[in-house]
């Protein structure tokens, strides 16, 4: 059973557990989901306002074309999880961490993703433009086709992802920790002749 067009302002939902529950274009403003979790629940263009999600953990969960906006993710965890199409508007995401999954196309522009972890997770065509990931970790991470532009990587552990879409005359790599083979990539992306 699917709850739809529904609106939920200033709910405390505070170490609730969510299993294999679906919402669809449903509206959050203000409500409480820190310590909460979901498991396998399904959220679709649905919409959050000034929610908390702080040390949340959602697992096999979906958050398809949800639009977030000054939400709080402060040490939440999200694993195996589908989020794509959503947009983030200056929500607080760190330190979050998320292992797995599929994100492409989620809008995280400009987002401060500082100390984040993105491991083994899907981010194609995703944009990450002017995106502070100063000392993050995005490890085996598909990132082909994601718009790169301006997003700052200084100190970000980058090993095993797939870095066909960074120019590096646009982004800022820094101390970046990368493998042989995406040195090859990105010296590839100036127009040097590798051999």
């Amino acid at each position: 059973m699917s709850e739809e067009d529904e609106t939920y302002t200033k709910e405390d939902w505070y170490a609730e557990e969510f299993v294999g529950r679906t919402f669809v274009r449903c509206a959050f403003q203000e409500c409480d989901f820190t310590e909460a979790s979901t498991q396998g629940s399904v959220f679709t263009e649905c919409t959050f306002s000034n929610t908390r999600f702080n040390v949340s953990k959602h697992v096999d969960s979906a958050f398809v074309g949800c639009t977030f906006t000054r939400c709080n993710f402060f040490d939440a965890e999200f694993t195996g999880c589908k989020v794509m199409g959503s947009t983030f508007k200056e929500c607080t995401l760190r330190p979050m961490k998320v292992s797995g999954g599929d994100w492409s196309y989620v809008s995280l522009f400009g987002a401060d993703l500082r100390n984040c972890t993105f491991d083994k997770v899907r981010l194609r065509e995703a944009d990450l433009t002017s995106a502070d990931c100063v000392d993050a970790v995005l490890t085996e991470a598909d990132l082909s086709g994601a718009q790169l532009h301006r997003t700052k990587f200084t100190r970000c552990d980058l090993r095993g992802s797939d870095l066909s879409a960074v120019d590096p005359r646009n982004a800022e790599l820094t101390g970046a920790i990368i493998q042989r083979a995406q040195a090859v990539t990105l010296a590839e992306a100036l127009g040097v002749i590798v051999v």
